[in-house]
């Protein structure tokens, strides 16, 4: 018979059951079962979604969801529709499911609506359920079973919240922490264990701009200071962009950076340049595998562009292709194949 382990596990210990014959790693929980799944099997590739978002001419908040497949190139397809338009939300992902939260449907307060969708299919999102507050311009991380979900507005007042979802059930949010001062609008990144808020701030003026906070994804809690930007970041739409060692965020405010930075997970420190995108973007999707990210929303005015870099080189952006519904910005990303998985 196995004898239990005299000392506690830490967050992302793994092991093998010998009862279920099944590898095992602990959230800071409990012990869950590592699945033996890959997006190669699930969805050919590495699916990248974008969604909601504003379209011009005439101007409206929209529910269309596209996707790509990140580790090739071209264009978007149609993935389907949203419970709800929306812009300026939250977007995450495990390796089965996609999760879009919060957003600004028509109103300076915006909303508490959670959605989700199985990648593997196409078709309209369905009701998940409700933040705990309500807002907008949100960021979120992810790990293969837990969502967060990270600093808020409802203009013009900026809140810390931190809230949480378990991805694979239904339900509505709950308290996590707080961050080190009010946040929105920023950028994110994280592995299985920890999540970063980059930048993001009440306004453009906002000393947090320059700063990232970080959380331990498994656990609950107050955040901590990570580090400094060397380019601040407002009006991004970050989240698991990139591998397990390695974050990335691209943008700024108001189409007035092309600039790419990245973050070194595991340890605490200030950003590094990687590159430029090849527009200057704010209100960016982040997607990403682990060694491909992309990266989609406007340059002012709105454009329908995507970019794409390798994770672990640095340098500059290159075409992937472009969305098949035209122009578009403040849309949420979501993959099933970042570092956080």
């Amino acid at each position: 018979m196995e004898k239990p382990s005299l000392d506690t596990a830490k967050a992302g210990a793994m092991r093998f059951n010998t009862d279920s014959s099944q590898m095992e790693i602990y959230d800071g929980n409990q012990w869950t079962g590592i699945l033996a799944t890959s997006p190669e099997l699930q969805t050919g590739g590495t699916r990248g979604l974008i969604m909601g978002g504003i379209k011009l001419s005439p101007t409206r908040r929209v529910s269309d969801v596209e996707f790509i497949t990140i580790d090739t190139t071209g264009n978007g397809i149609d993935f389907g529709d949203l419970v709800q338009t929306a812009s300026q939300g939250a977007g995450l992902g495990s390796r089965t499911r996609a999760v879009a939260g919060g957003g600004s449907p028509s109103s300076p307060g915006g909303t508490n609506n959670i959605d989700f969708h199985e990648f593997a299919s196409t078709g309209t999102f369905n009701d998940f359920g409700d933040m705990a507050t309500t807002g907008f311009a949100r960021i979120a991380v992810a790990s293969s079973t837990r969502g967060v979900f990270m600093g808020r507005t409802i203009a013009p007042t900026t809140y810390d919240e931190i809230e949480f979802i378990t991805i694979a059930s239904t339900g509505n949010s709950k308290d996590f922490g707080d961050l080190t001062d009010e946040r929105n609008t920023g950028g994110a990144a994280g592995n299985a264990t920890r999540g970063i808020y980059i930048g993001g701030g009440p306004n453009s003026n906002a000393s947090t701009l320059g700063t990232s906070d970080f959380i331990t994804i498994s656990t609950t809690g107050n955040a901590a200071k990570f580090g400094d930007l060397t380019v601040s970041v407002w009006n991004t739409r970050g989240g698991n962009c990139g591998s397990a060692v390695r974050g990335l965020v691209n943008g700024g405010d108001q189409g007035s950076s092309n600039v790419i930075q990245f973050v070194t997970i595991s340890t605490l420190g200030n950003t590094q340049d990687f590159g430029d995108t090849t527009i200057a973007r704010s209100q960016v999707a982040h997607m990403s595998s682990t060694t491909r990210a992309c990266f989609q929303g406007d340059g002012s005015p709105y454009n329908n562009i995507i970019d794409y870099v390798q994770v672990a080189t640095t340098g500059n952006a290159q075409d992937f292709g472009d969305l098949s519904t035209g122009a578009n910005g403040y849309a949420v990303g979501a993959s099933n194949g970042h570092g956080g998985l």
